[in-house]
């Protein structure tokens, strides 16, 4: 049973019945699974496995939980420890959003990043790691939500009769990804004994490869996808394809417009996973021919995604939203100054607020403005040199810092030129008719370069 009153609230999430999306003759509801406390249906799991664990001893009072984690499960481990009062550690990959990651700390986790480049067998694939580091550590229990019968029990026991009974006992179709395959072996078995006219809908993100397993009872080679928690390059042995009768494969652009649609539309915050299941649901809905039920979920809240997929910069980096392009420098401006988007700065603003804006931004360099004209550019150099010798100049104004020798550049020049500037150590400055466009850093360059490659 539960310890405290949070984990009581875990579960008996609402049901939103959809309202502004084109659906095609079907009614489409989601199931807010981030209403649960810890903000994912992961929060159900995550009970479930660690009570499962308490009751036949291989969890002891005082011990380490450890786990690989993608996703959220994590993070409902990590609440659910916290308030037990277990040690937590967590494998995850580098992918993983910073806000995500933030959070587990905050709960008191340990958190180890790994490679998310590597594929299951490698030293550093995350759940061979987790598996390892546990097998070394005294008092630790390995939980691996991917062969934890628990796991499934959740959605068997719980989500499964809830949905049925919030539905009334009317639903035709059940829209769910697969990560570490225990939502949709609970709710299969679930189904199968109440129900088993009920279709299950696989959403897989393009590059996993369990909609090939659907379709063909076969695996083709895994490519690497955007979105977080669902997808996989094996199938988990939690998972039940046995009701699964259509599977969608959702391309991470699609998702993640998809995700910030919901919030358009509904008004409902949901994360990269929940646009993948919504997009998968919005297809199935408007293939039908006859009226349907349909059900999907939102997985988890969108709070945790901020930094990403609701940062229109970071979807201009991942090429995930396309300008009009014009064939010139331009194209590589990724933040422009006639949009507001270039951090700039004044010539009378104190070197103090400049460094504050340069940290709160996560930039180095920071262009000098008059009206429309850049007249100066300040990096860190600029401000380590005129603080050095006496902390009190960050008090001085900007124009005693900056370097005003400017090398700038037309948005016709060809590209070898903008790279000869970078060569020799030059900020690459666009004007135009001295109106100053917008700055084209390295890494501009290098995301429109690996754009080309997908």
């Amino acid at each position: 049973m539960p310890t405290s009153p949070i984990l009581e609230m875990i579960g008996n999430t609402p049901i939103l019945p959809l309202s502004h999306l084109d659906t095609g003759p079907c009614e489409l509801f989601v199931k807010l699974e981030n209403q649960n406390p810890g903000g994912s249906i992961k929060d159900r799991i995550a009970l479930t496995m660690i009570e499962a664990a308490e009751r036949s001893g291989e969890l002891r009072p005082g011990g380490t939980i450890i786990e690989a984690t993608a996703g959220n499960t994590g993070l409902g481990l990590a609440l659910v420890a916290a308030q037990k009062g277990y040690r937590m550690l967590l494998v995850v990959p580098d992918k993983m959003s910073r806000e995500k990651v933030f959070h587990l700390k905050a709960l008191g986790a340990e958190v180890r990043l790994t490679r998310s480049d590597v594929g299951k067998g490698h030293p550093e694939y995350y759940q061979d790691l987790a598996r390892s580091i546990a097998q070394g550590m005294p008092d630790a229990f390995y939980i691996d939500q991917f062969n934890n019968p628990a796991n499934a029990w959740a959605h068997e026991s719980c989500t499964g009769p809830e949905l049925w009974r919030q539905l009334e006992q009317r639903v035709d179709a059940v829209v769910v990804g697969v990560g570490s395959g225990g939502t949709l072996g609970g709710l299969t078995r679930f189904f199968q004994r109440v129900a088993p006219q009920v279709e299950m809908v696989l959403a897989d993100p393009e590059g996993s490869v369990l909609a090939d397993f659907v379709e063909t009872g076969c695996t083709g080679e895994a490519g690497s996808w955007l979105v977080e928690g669902i997808g996989e390059d094996f199938i988990p042995a939690l998972a039940d394809f046995e009701l699964v009768r259509r599977a969608y494969r959702i391309p991470d652009a699609e998702s993640l417009h998809t995700a910030r649609l919901l919030l358009r539309e509904e008004g409902v915050l949901a994360g990269s996973s929940s646009g993948t299941l919504l997009a998968a649901a919005l297809r199935y809905c408007r293939e039908q021919r006859t009226a349907k039920r349909v059900l999907t979920f939102v997985c988890d809240s969108g709070n945790k995604y901020l930094s990403k997929m609701f940062n229109d910069y970071w979807m201009l980096d991942q090429g995930l939203i396309e300008r009009p392009r014009e064939g010139n420098l331009r194209d590589l401006i990724a933040r422009r100054y006639d949009e507001g988007a270039t951090v700039t700065c004044k010539p009378n603003e104190s070197l103090e607020v400049v460094y504050g804006r340069m940290r709160f931004h996560d930039i180095d360099q920071v262009p000098v403005m008059d009206g429309d004209r850049v007249v100066g550019l300040i990096d860190e150099w600029d401000l380590l040199r005129a603080v050095k010798d006496a902390p009190e100049h960050f008090q001085s104004p900007v124009r005693e810092a900056m370097v005003t020798r400017l090398q700038t550049l037309a948005p016709d020049v060809p590209l070898q030129r903008l790279l000869q500037t970078f060569d020799e150590g030059h900020v690459a400055l666009i004007v135009e008719n001295g109106r100053f466009l917008g700055l084209i850093t390295k890494s501009d360059v290098l995301n429109l370069w690996r754009r080309t490659l997908r």
